[in-house]
C-alpha cells in the first residue's frame, strides 16, 4: 500500500539499466514512430514527433547519456514529458528501449546520487533506489532530474526545434 510520502515513477529501460521519471511529468507514452528529422540539431535530437497535432522535439535518451545507438524494436517507446524549466515547461519526447512499469518509491528508499562509478554524468541523477528482482539479483533504479538532464543550451535548441 502506498504511503503519503510515496511518489509514483515510470520506469524505463536502456539496455540492462533501469531509469525512472516522475509520473507527474509524463503526459503520455507512445509506440515508437520515426521522428521528422531536423537538420543541424544536437546529435541526440532525433527530430519532431507528431503528438496530437503538435511537433514535439524528441531526443534519443541513449545518445544523450553517451550510450551507443541501437535500432528501434517493437518494445521501443516515446515518453512524452512536460519538463519544468526555470522559465517555462518544455514538452519533450524521450526515446527509451522499453517502458517497464509504474512504481511507487518512498522518500526514504531514494539514496543520494553517486559521485563516481556511473557511465553518465551524475548531475542528471536525482537519486537511486535499490531493488530486488524476482530472480534474486539486486539492482538499482536511477531516478532522473529532468530539468538537469537538459542543459540551458539543450533547452534552447529543443525550444527552437518545436
Amino acid at each position: 500500500m502506498a504511503g503519503a510520502a510515496d511518489q509514483q515513477f515510470v520506469t524505463l529501460g536502456l539496455g540492462a539499466e533501469v531509469f525512472a521519471v516522475s509520473v507527474a511529468h509524463v503526459r503520455e507514452i507512445l509506440d515508437y514512430q520515426a521522428p521528422f528529422a531536423i537538420p543541424e540539431g544536437p546529435s541526440y535530437l532525433m527530430g519532431l514527433t507528431d503528438v496530437r497535432g503538435r511537433g514535439t522535439p524528441t531526443i534519443d535518451l541513449r545518445l544523450k547519456l553517451g550510450l551507443p545507438a541501437i535500432p528501434p524494436t517493437g518494445a521501443t517507446r516515446i515518453l512524452v514529458l512536460d519538463v519544468p524549466l526555470e522559465d517555462r515547461v518544455l514538452s519533450l519526447g524521450l526515446i527509451a528501449d522499453r517502458v517497464i512499469e509504474v512504481v511507487a518509491f518512498s522518500e526514504d528508499q531514494v539514496e543520494a546520487a553517486p559521485d563516481i562509478g556511473v557511465p553518465w554524468r551524475s548531475e542528471y541523477i536525482r537519486g537511486v533506489v535499490r531493488r530486488d528482482s524476482a530472480a534474486g539479483k539486486g539492482g538499482f533504479v536511477v531516478i532522473f532530474d529532468l530539468a538537469r538532464l537538459l542543459t540551458s543550451q539543450d533547452a534552447a535548441a529543443l525550444s527552437q526545434a518545436a
